[in-house]
């Protein structure tokens, strides 16, 4: 499965999103009014106050803090390299990401877990906010199904099925990918970074998600997994 892929043209990539205020009463108050109506049909027993940690969600009232991103190296690609974009300013971050992607090849295809319904319409919606062209490798408009170079490496495990989620999470521990043992979860990603202003922990786990991806794609082509020996943290 995927032989027809070559892994030095391959870009895998998580983000990390956060509400963009700390709480919701920091919201302009006709955000507060356009916060309720989307999503008060989603929110349950939850008053829209409560519910605003789950903010980061939604590109319309979140932001982007972290792009981890990995390429496949080495001798018969059985290394990697893993770098993260990440900052308190959005657009100092999309632009370096942006400026990074400018300098491969319009051919570079895109990797992520679920990143056609978050990671690449959420960092192209960000980019419009904050004023900035798309990169060639996510503009999509006027494309065929066909010309677009994004895998998606939870729509490839569907196999045309689209009535489930599958985690990450689950794939690594049905494909048995060791993974490390996270003190958070994607959850607590908002917490950490608006109470515990961990930026660089926020880094680090969205960095394990760029490996995962990467050991279950090579999972689907029937490959050994990189050793750890052989993944560079660089910056």
């Amino acid at each position: 499965m995927l032989e027809q892929y070559d892994l030095g043209n391959l870009l895998v990539l998580d983000i990390e999103t956060v509400p963009q205020h700390a709480t919701h009463d920091e919201l302009p108050e006709h955000f507060k009014k356009l916060w309720d109506l989307k999503t008060q049909r989603i929110r349950k027993e939850e008053t829209a106050e409560e519910f605003y940690e789950s903010a980061g969600i939604w590109a319309e009232f979140g932001k982007i803090i972290c792009i981890s991103v990995g390429v496949f190296t080495g001798g018969s690609i059985r290394g990697m390299r893993v770098k993260s974009f990440a900052g308190h300013d959005e657009k100092e971050l999309l632009e370096n990401f942006s400026g990074m992607l400018a300098a491969q090849p319009p051919s570079l295809i895109l990797v992520a877990h679920n990143g056609k319904e978050f990671d690449f319409p959420y960092i192209c919606r960000r980019m419009l906010v904050n004023g900035l062209p798309l990169p060639k490798q996510l503009e999509i408009a006027g494309k065929k199904p066909w010309e677009i170079n994004h895998l998606d490496t939870m729509e490839l495990w569907k196999f045309g099925d689209y009535k489930s989620y599958t985690s990450l999470n689950l794939l690594t521990s049905i494909f048995n990918i060791p993974t490390p043992k996270d003190d958070i979860d994607g959850s607590m990603v908002g917490s950490v970074y608006w109470k515990d202003n961990q930026l660089e922990r926020i880094s680090t786990y969205c960095q394990k998600d760029v490996v995962a991806t990467a050991q279950l794609l090579r999972r689907y082509r029937g490959e050994p997994l990189i050793e750890d020996d052989n993944i560079t943290i660089v910056g």
